[in-house]
């Protein structure tokens, strides 16, 4: 018993430790750890309420005071999804001597790294999906590898994407990219000045660790979003557009989009967070949810400004900076990234806390004496042995309970190949 539990401790200091060097994405992303049920553990399906920044209108002109109210909002994570692997072994198996080196290190590569490697890739992956999808800053040209033919102008334009939204310009920017883009960049740089630890990493590794204000990373785990065959049209009539909505209504001129596709509205243009002044670019949607014979849900919410409510979060303009009406929406072009009936590779760039990854306590069961909680920065796991007497085998998971959320899309940037 005693050896049991040394060994359930070791299992569940080295399954976290794996698990850190698998999360190529979710390693590079905001990690949070609520300990409020420590003791209880939590239940799927619990929530976890994040305050957004509060947003405010600047007084011009005047020495008179224009009080404004407190728009307190938050957003929630749902602890819904509960992941593991689970193995058997006999009795014999786990008589391990815990200080033996050699021993610990035969039996994490025998059973652990295998089982937590395919425990985080597979989290790891749904996680930069989800994100990759949840994202509608886009740039890059459709087809086309960046770095090929030198160009890496895609990796400048995401950079200006995040700065645009005001993006914190620190070292917490990264960038998941495929081999075959990485490969291309590199490529691409060989003949641009480049720091001589780079130029060293890019001859004996064949990548780049940090370039365009984002540490470089590979992941063969990245989106290839699909786009239909109707990739133009126009919104209908009545857009049923609302100031601060999420619908946009193109049901009768462009057949149901695939979550994930990136579109923009002829007029409608981004602006600046805070003056906003108007960029010289449209704004960018993506394609949240669809619904038959209705509108599509869309991110980011489109905020005209037109109350004391929304006019610190208006996110749309003209092209000269005025506030749009909701008229402005209707029976306007409407225009899909991509080629149609094509999928494309899309990278990402983004800033460390645009994305949340929660893991909460599991419960540890009233009759579970063979069960222990491991805690390593802001993940944490699960791991139960119970013993079958029938075969003489001893059974053991490991259980990992988390939720994702995106929570400022505007700090991330697709980069299509």
């Amino acid at each position: 018993m005693a050896n049991t539990n040394t060994v359930l401790d070791m299992v569940a200091r080295e399954s976290l430790r794996i698990a850190h060097e698998k999360c190529t994405f979710i390693s590079t992303i905001d990690r949070s750890y609520d300990d409020q049920y420590k003791k209880t553990g939590w239940k799927t399906g619990s929530v976890l309420r994040v305050a957004n920044p509060n947003q405010y209108t600047r007084r011009q002109g005047s020495r008179v005071m224009d009080v404004q109210e407190q728009n307190e909002t938050t957003q929630s994570i749902t602890m819904a999804t509960q992941d593991g692997v689970d193995m058997r072994f006999n009795s014999a198996e786990l008589t391990l001597n815990v200080n033996s080196p050699s021993e610990v290190d035969a039996f994490s590569k025998r059973y652990i790294e295998p089982a937590m490697s395919v425990l985080m890739s597979g989290i790891d992956g749904d996680m930069l999906t989800q994100a990759t999808k949840d994202t509608y800053n886009l740039v890059g040209t459709f087809g086309t590898v960046v770095g090929a033919a030198g160009d890496i102008t895609a990796l400048g334009n995401a950079r200006a994407k995040l700065n645009q939204q005001l993006a914190p310009k620190d070292s917490n920017r990264a960038l998941q990219l495929d081999s075959v883009t990485m490969a291309s960049i590199v490529n691409g740089n060989k003949a641009l000045f480049t720091p001589e630890g780079q130029v060293k990493k890019a001859f004996t590794e064949g990548f780049y660790a940090r370039s365009a204000m984002a540490d470089f990373y590979e992941n063969e785990r990245t989106y290839s979003q699909a786009y239909i065959a109707d990739v133009t049209g126009d919104t209908d009539a009545d857009a049923l557009v609302t100031d601060g909505g999420t619908t946009v209504d193109i049901h009768t001129l462009i057949a149901s989009p695939n979550v994930g596709q990136v579109f923009t509205i002829a007029g409608v243009y981004d602006c600046h967070p805070e003056t906003k002044a108007a960029y010289g670019h449209l704004k960018q949607f993506v394609v949240a949810a669809t619904s038959a014979g209705a509108g599509i849900t869309v991110s980011p919410a489109i905020y005209l400004g037109l109350s004391a409510s929304t006019a610190a979060k208006r996110n749309v303009c003209s092209a000269t900076g005025a506030a749009l009406a909701v008229t402005d929406f209707n029976a306007k072009a409407v225009t899909f990234f991509g080629a149609a009936s094509t999928s494309y590779r899309n990278n990402l760039m983004y800033h460390k806390d645009a994305f949340t990854f929660v893991t909460a306590d599991l419960p540890l069961m009233d009759d579970a004496h063979k069960c222990v909680r491991k805690t390593q920065d802001g993940m944490s796991l699960r791991v139960w042995i119970a013993s079958d007497i029938r075969n003489d085998e001893l059974l053991m998971r490991l259980d990992i309970l988390y939720g994702f959320k995106t929570l400022r899309p505007e700090w991330s940037c697709r980069i299509t190949n």
